[in-house]
């Protein structure tokens, strides 16, 4: 069995896409409705759905709820650190060895917390 897609419910589906494209490589696939649900895709076949967030206000994710992806080298996450910081995203610590990887993190708009790094 393999993970074939995740679904994230986010507040503004056409922000939240132009950055997974332009700054995590995914690539548009399909839109459906007004900006009402966005479908993705990466290298890897990997399925990421921008869905609308609840109207709710009280709705948020849990604090430690975030998304990772895997680099194939340290070289590849500082590489990927210094383009996102290029592109004048905010992120708030270099990469660093924790918890058994190589990794950074920093959010999104949605707000997704993402998390890059390098597991040996």
């Amino acid at each position: 069995m393999r993970l074939n897609h995740i679904d994230l419910a986010v507040r503004d589906i056409a922000q939240t896409r132009a950055f997974f494209e332009a700054h995590l490589d995914f690539v548009h696939a399909q839109t459906l409705g007004q900006n009402g649900l966005a479908i993705l895709k990466d290298e890897t076949g990997l399925v990421l759905v921008l869905s609308r967030w609840p109207k709710d206000p009280r709705a948020a994710y849990p604090g430690a709820f975030h998304i990772g992806f895997l680099l194939e080298s340290e070289a590849a996450v500082w590489a990927r650190y210094d383009r996102l910081l290029l592109a004048g995203v905010n992120l708030p610590a270099p990469p660093a060895h924790q918890r058994g990887g190589f990794q950074f993190y920093f959010e999104a708009p949605g707000p997704i917390l993402v998390e890059i790094g390098h597991r040996p």
